[in-house]
């Protein structure tokens, strides 16, 4: 099992689709790298050499954001939009959709579920 930025790549799956098992490396930018790294995309994981493992590990650690890294710069984006109060930075902070969606009849995911309404779900039998 080769282990690249943290992340244990499964065995049995080609090494194209393998690398994007690290958070921050889609198929496109997996598709680069191993152009880069002349490493043939159809090959599996358990048929890496060490060398071809190593090649990989320095292009992926070298040149791009990936795993902890990412996941930190992306909070302290998060945080710095809440600290200057921006608009973006309150609708994170409130919990509501970022990107303009409408919150009229969806945004669930975001809102949560819907309270319940004073009355509603308790039905109650009539003698």
């Amino acid at each position: 099992m080769a282990r690249i930025a943290g992340v244990d790549l499964p065995n049995k799956k080609r090494v194209e689709i393998a690398l994007t098992y690290i958070y921050g490396i889609g198929k496109p930018t997996s598709l680069k790298i191993l152009d880069h790294t002349k490493i043939d995309p159809d090959k599996r994981v358990h048929e890496l050499t060490e060398g071809e493992v190593a090649e990989l590990r320095k292009e992926i650690e070298g040149n791009l954001l990936v795993e902890g890294e990412l996941r930190r710069k992306v909070k302290s984006d998060i945080d710095r939009l809440k600290a200057i109060k921006c608009y973006r930075g309150i609708r994170h902070s409130v919990g509501l959709p970022v990107r303009g969606q409408r919150t009229r009849s969806n945004a669930r995911t975001w809102k949560g579920p819907r309270p319940s309404k004073a009355g509603g779900s308790s039905k109650k039998k009539k003698k």
